[in-house]
């Protein structure tokens, strides 16, 4: 029997602790708008429009949290499946493999579990949109100039936890009655790096023909 999605996105399930917005902020207001529109039932391709008035640094700043939040919140829900031996090495099938490499730790692309991959991967997004240097909170600070770059990079890498839960874990996923509701996070996503060229479509080529299945 399915579980309900309370039951599925649980805090008990969570990958990490959550990134929120502080409440009179400029950012809070703009991610309660997106929240809005998102639980309104509009065509996700207007959702992730830019709002008239805003400034699309912001825009892009409030949606890569967000994602990493709920990206975070779908990867804890299979981790209990994703172990050494069941994912020895991070991957999307027989023809897409992920190595890490982050200059310190690991200066060489290195194979790593799929686990060990995403305990890295989303330590390295967490540091970065917690330095007040790259994503500022303070009102009249600005951005960096390499900020959408950065956004850039952390969205590729989150593509990379949708390829391998979709295709390593999606009868995990199936059978908890979450498919919906990662279709809708998936689309969601895609609408919003598509919307704004976040992500060279030669990056996307491992989801392309379920991409065109449930996003066109």
């Amino acid at each position: 029997m399915a579980l309900c999605l309370g039951q599925v996105f649980s805090k008990a399930r969570t990958f990490r602790p959550k990134r929120r917005f502080e409440p009179g902020t400029q950012r809070f207001e703009l991610y309660k708008k997106a929240q809005a529109s998102l639980k309104s039932g509009l065509d996700l391709r207007k959702v992730v429009q830019l709002p008239e008035g805003e400034n699309l640094n912001d825009w892009i700043a409030v949606h890569v949290v967000d994602f990493f939040n709920r990206i975070n919140l779908i990867y804890g829900t299979v981790s209990e499946y994703c172990t050494e031996r069941t994912c020895p090495i991070m991957s999307g099938g027989l023809r897409y493999e992920y190595r890490w490499q982050d200059g310190e730790d690991y200066k060489k692309p290195t194979k790593l579990p799929a686990l060990k991959y995403m305990t890295l991967l989303m330590d390295w997004i967490e540091s970065l949109i917690n330095d007040e240097d790259i994503f500022p909170t303070r009102v009249g600070v600005p951005f960096p100039k390499n900020f959408q770059q950065v956004c850039k990079k952390i969205l590729s890498r989150l593509f990379r936890v949708f390829v391998h839960v979709y295709i390593h874990h999606f009868d995990s996923i199936c059978s908890m009655g979450a498919e919906a509701h990662i279709n809708t996070c998936y689309k969601h996503y895609y609408y919003f790096i598509t919307e704004f060229h976040l992500i060279d479509n030669s990056e996307l080529e491992p989801l392309n023909e379920m991409t065109e299945r449930i996003c066109t």
